[in-house]
């Protein structure tokens, strides 16, 4: 609590305010501190003019200097990006004495991520696991018994697996969607419950980015399954999340997804008036037009980070300042990720950035 709040009610929270005042306060303070010295905002364009994975490692962890070779490094820089995000994102967490179980069901989409991961290596029949999340007290899947997903996984919520066909989940033509959606569906269903369970001021900034993103991930999906899958529509609607968010139960996240599957993927003038029109890649003169998904994803990608930087900023020492704080620093990862991956192919930082369409 500030130190002024305590030496005036003498250790006691002051009147009318949150059993938790002291300790958002406090979170938000640090938040404020580690997004300061993070790549985002202005920062971005420090990622812009680097051309090995050396640069990079300098830049993002000058204090440690590792002469690995190209491969060896680029795995060693992926994996450390990877905990500096996990090990931020608890910091916040773990200011508090109780954690807000909105907060660690977003920290635990990590977990979701790694046992995707995990599937895919037991399908191609590799005898080591992935590079994982620490997420410390917050994990509950036992990644310590890898390949054995009974060991792995009975008693946690993912335990539903167990009840699936495991021999064609360790067949090398095993299709992983089906079970990549039923996770996705689990976790933002929790996630919107988690939610439902904070006060109207928690959940004003929250709600909107969540339905958003859910929308939007939804709309992804629908688009990759047909045009890299060619999922027909009732096919592709079956993989879809149909989730309502509190306050709003008429309303199916899944429903701009819906709206689209019947859109042609050679014609943008039929898009026209759909809701998130504006993310879909522009026409060329003299070249015909097709939907690309990965414009697409970059752009909502995009989107919801402004959304998630305006909101931390707009809303602070509440809960969707914190809900956001995870976001950006997600959206960090995913883009420091981004460019080790293309450097370690010889790109260069400036390069990548045109490639996800991000602005320095």
């Amino acid at each position: 609590m500030p130190v002024s709040a305590r030496r005036v009610y003498g250790g006691r929270q002051p009147p009318g305010s949150s059993p938790d005042t002291g300790e958002r306060a406090f979170a938000y303070a640090r938040a404020c501190g580690i997004i300061g010295k993070s790549f985002v905002g202005k920062r971005t364009s420090a990622l812009g003019k680097l051309h090995s994975l050396t640069d990079l490692n300098l830049l993002v962890f000058p204090e440690a200097a590792h002469e690995l070779p190209g491969r060896e490094l680029l795995i060693n820089l992926e994996g450390r990006i990877l905990q500096r995000t996990t090990r931020q994102i608890l910091a916040i967490i773990n200011s508090y004495s109780s954690p807000p179980e909105l907060l660690i069901r977003q920290l635990r989409s990590c977990e979701y991520a790694d046992l995707k991961t995990c599937l895919h290596y037991i399908s191609t029949g590799k005898s080591n696991p992935p590079v994982l999340s620490d997420i410390g007290r917050f994990r509950t899947i036992r990644f310590g018994a890898y390949p054995d997903l009974v060991g792995m996984l009975t008693g946690t919520e993912f335990a539903f697996l167990l009840n699936k066909d495991l021999k064609a989940i360790k067949s090398a033509d095993f299709d992983p969607t089906p079970l990549e959606a039923e996770l996705d569906l689990r976790y933002y269903t929790l996630l919107v419950q988690s939610l439902s369970r904070l006060s109207a001021a928690d959940r004003l900034y929250t709600q909107q980015i969540l339905a958003d993103e859910i929308s939007l991930r939804n709309c992804v999906w629908a688009l990759r399954l047909r045009i890299y899958f060619k999922k027909s529509a009732a096919d592709t609607a079956e993989h879809l999340m149909n989730i309502r968010m509190h306050g709003n139960p008429s309303k199916n996240l899944a429903s701009e997804a819906l709206s689209s599957l019947y859109l042609p993927l050679d014609s943008r003038a039929q898009w026209k008036g759909w809701k998130w029109e504006k993310f879909l890649n522009a026409e060329k003169s003299g070249e015909p037009w097709s939907v690309n998904p990965r414009h697409f994803q970059n752009a909502a990608s995009q989107y919801l980070y402004r959304l998630a930087w305006r909101r931390f900023h707009n809303a602070p020492a509440t809960m969707s300042a914190f809900f956001c704080y995870i976001k950006i620093k997600q959206f960090e990862e995913d883009l420091l990720t981004s460019i080790a991956e293309g450097l370690g192919m010889g790109m260069n930082s400036a390069d990548v950035f045109q490639l996800l369409e991000v602005t320095a």
